[in-house]
C-alpha cells in the first residue's frame, strides 16, 4: 500500500487552490539497478479529483514523470468544508484514493 497523497485546498480570491504530492515511484521501465537488471515500469496512469462528488480534473500520466510527483491547479469557486477527493491508479493495478475538507 502506498503512503497517502498529501493535499492542500485552500481557499483564495474566490478560488480553490490545490496543490498534492503524490508517493510513488513513476518507474519508467528503462532504468537498472546496481546489478545491471531493469527495474519493472511503475508508474500513474490516471488521476482524477473531484469536488462534492464532481469532477474538476481528469489527466493521464505516463512513465516520463518524476518520481513523487507534484501537482497544483486552481479552480473557480468553493466554500470552506467542501469535500476534495484525489484518485489515482497505477499500471500495475494498484488505486488511492484521499480525501480532505477546503480549508
Amino acid at each position: 500500500m502506498s503512503a497517502p497523497t498529501r493535499i492542500r485546498a485552500t481557499l483564495k480570491e474566490g478560488a480553490t487552490e490545490l496543490r498534492m504530492l503524490f508517493s510513488h515511484p513513476m518507474e519508467n521501465g528503462l532504468r537498472k539497478d546496481a546489478e545491471g537488471q531493469r527495474i519493472p515500469a511503475h508508474f500513474i496512469m490516471e488521476v482524477s479529483v473531484r469536488r462534492n462528488g464532481e469532477i474538476v480534473l481528469a489527466a493521464d500520466f505516463g512513465p516520463s514523470i518524476s518520481t513523487n510527483p507534484y501537482l497544483a491547479f486552481s479552480i473557480a469557486g468553493g466554500a470552506a468544508g467542501d469535500e476534495i477527493v484525489v484518485s489515482w491508479r497505477d499500471n500495475r493495478g494498484e488505486t488511492r484514493s484521499d480525501t480532505i475538507r477546503v480549508a
